[in-house]
């Protein structure tokens, strides 16, 4: 060990405490994740190193390979993994191994809590920046040794996991890079065999695209890992195996992949891509702080995936690479994202990938519908975003959704070629679920008339419906838009007896919607005859070019919207329960009860929208006050 200069004690960031209490205590089914994390960071290391050294040459010699390097000593219960890369110094010791961001770190936590069974909660450590901590599984103490690419001063850090870490200044200088020191618990010793280091590395670390050597007690060196950039050889020469090893190591999900993407453009710009779509949903794939992870090659030189946007973030399910000759190696990270290669690559990735899943949804509905219930929901997002019409009409036709009409997932070229041929609107209608919205009211004269309904049940239809309106000369419609006429679909036959009670009760129409209106007063913008309801009283509707009623419920949960619109009320003066107050009005003029009941069908109106009843106390007293008049 190095002599050191005065040790500075610190304590580690309270949420680090959590974590490592967490690792340390919680029982794994598979702790080979701590080397595999070791060997990641070590990676990531040569990697910074080699993106930095073509901004400053003097940090590498042109003889200088990156590598990383394993040695055990049985002897000594010790494990040492060291690499030649960027190296750390005493801030970046603190920052990397003292401190984790607390957002990460607590939905690192509540993943942690929620897991039900122990191997999937070795799936998510690697997923928050916490796989160093992994360390403590199978040691007592770490200490970490290092020197950073252009500076003198050689730094040591120490700690056993509990709380407290201390921080020194070597005496003498070490070689440039980091190098891990584990003491390992006895029970723990399987990982000092060399055979075993092998296994792991070759499981989770053969593609890493540094040598990976293992060190005998003699001094001789073993390179354990492939170094395979697999994109590279010719699509029909790469196995299966070896997509799902590679996928695994990109993608950090278990699983196969669903869908293979590996092509060459040879075209204008040339650039190779392999990527995957997972079978499996990750669970921060909604994180506000999501990002894409398709990495940037130039020439098998790993340039980044952060601050490049190589496929939009509709597409970040995707996994894997893009490596491209036409970008500088040295290119800044700058200049990446208004890069014009960097650009065509994205046009060209995008319509291939959304070819490709057309495809896969035309010859086979059921394996699509995997991919669409895992996706579909961050496909749509693209549907908001500005892009030309053809793009987004591609986009649109392999999108798929539920509908009244069949109880497989439909596209909208299924349901424009069952529309009626008068019909001229695609009708949809949104909601939190799809039982509630098939409860609707709103669909009731739709379905009694055969017409075929979509619905959409994501937040994101709420945005997109709000942007796109129309589809191939076709337009979108909500059913819940106060001017939707569904009698001139077809004439219902009545016998003499119906008909001469609607000719009644048509005669008093004009009279209940004022008094409707007049009872309601501010509560509603106005109360109109419903078209389209058949077993409900009544229902909420909004007026075309209106905010939707969800979209602006979600508005004004979200603090974006601070006050309510009035609502149209329709009314079903078909069903018994308004023919009896028109009924009673006629007879008897107004009065109390019938203002009660008025103020109860609205408050019923609201609450199956999911409304909020503005006045619960005037709601209670207007139920109270008709209970109180049924004779039991």
């Amino acid at each position: 060990m190095h002599n050191v200069q005065e040790t500075e004690n610190l304590k580690f960031d309270a949420e680090v405490g959590k974590v490592l209490n967490i690792v340390i205590h919680s029982l794994y089914t598979n702790k080979d994740i701590f080397l595999r994390e070791l060997i990641s960071n070590a990676s990531d290391a040569c990697n910074k190193l080699r993106y930095e050294s073509q901004l400053n040459p003097n940090l590498l010699d042109s003889n200088d390979e990156l590598k990383i390097t394993i040695s055990s000593n049985k002897d000594k219960h010790k494990l040492y993994i060291a690499d030649n890369g960027i190296g750390m110094n005493r801030q970046d010791f603190i920052d990397n191994l003292g401190t984790i961001a607390s957002s990460g770190t607590q939905k690192f936590l509540d993943a942690i809590k929620n897991s039900k069974d122990s191997s999937q909660t070795v799936d998510l450590i690697g997923k928050f920046g916490v796989g160093f901590y992994s360390s403590f599984i199978v040691a007592s103490e770490v200490i970490v040794e290092s020197r950073k690419a252009g500076e003198e001063e050689s730094w040591i850090w120490r700690s056993k996991g509990d709380g407290e870490y201390s921080i020194s200044k070597l005496d003498d200088q070490i070689p440039r890079g980091t190098k891990i020191t584990l003491f390992m618990r006895p029970e723990e010793n399987e990982f000092l065999d060399k055979f075993r280091i092998e296994s792991i590395v070759t499981t989770y670390s053969d593609h890493i695209n540094f040598p990976v050597e293992f060190i005998d007690g003699e001094g001789k060196s073993e390179k354990l890992n492939s170094r395979a950039a697999i994109w590279t050889k010719p699509k029909n020469d790469v196995t299966q195996e070896e997509h799902n090893d590679f996928f695994r190591s990109v993608a950090h999900v278990g699983g196969e992949p669903w869908m293979i993407l590996h092509n060459k453009n040879e075209g204008t710009i040339e650039y190779t891509n392999l990527l995957y779509i997972p079978s499996i949903k990750p669970f921060d794939l909604f994180h506000p702080d999501r990002r894409c992870s398709v990495k940037l090659y130039v020439n098998k030189v790993f340039i980044t995936e952060d601050n490049v946007q190589i496929i939009p973030q509709y597409l970040r399910f995707l996994k894997g690479i893009v490596d491209s000759p036409d970008l500088p190696l040295n290119i800044s990270r700058e200049t990446l994202q208004n890069n014009r290669v960097v650009e065509q690559i994205r046009k060209s990735l995008t319509k291939r990938v959304i070819s490709e899943l057309g495809k896969k949804a035309k010859e086979n509905l059921e394996e699509y519908t995997k991919f669409w219930t895992n996706f579909g929901a961050v496909l749509k997002e693209g549907l908001c975003e500005a892009m030309p019409t053809d793009k987004r009409e591609a986009l649109l036709s392999i999108c798929r959704f539920h509908s009244t009409g069949d109880n497989k997932l439909v596209s909208i070229d299924d349901y424009i070629s069952r529309m009626k041929p008068e019909q001229e609107h695609i009708y949809y209608l949104t909601g939190d679920s799809l039982d509630s919205v098939r409860r609707s009211p709103q669909l009731e004269g739709f379905a009694s008339k055969g017409l075929e309904v979509l619905l959409f049940v994501d937040s994101v239809d709420d945005f997109w419906t709000s942007v796109v309106h129309e589809y191939k000369d076709q337009k979108f419609k909500s059913v819940t838009r106060a001017d939707v006429d569904l009698e001139k679909f077809f004439s219902e036959k009545k016998d003499e007896e119906n008909k001469s009670d609607d000719e009644k009760t048509e005669e008093n129409v004009d009279s209940i919607l004022q008094y409707f209106t007049k009872v309601l007063d501010n509560s509603v913008k106005s109360v109109k005859i419903s078209k389209k309801l058949t077993d409900s009283p009544v229902c909420l509707a909004v007026d075309e070019g209106a905010m939707d009623l969800r979209m602006e419920r979600f508005l004004r949960e979200q603090k974006q919207l601070n006050y309510r619109t009035s609502k149209v009320l329709e009314i079903n003066i078909k069903h018994p329960v308004i023919k009896s107050i028109i009924k009673s009005h006629t007879e008897s003029g107004e009065n109390s009860t019938l203002e009660d009941m008025i103020y109860l069908l609205f408050y019923q109106a609201c609450i199956v929208e999911g409304e909020e009843v503005d006045d619960i106390s005037l709601f209670a007293k207007k139920l109270n006050n008709l209970l109180g008049k049924v004779v039991i």
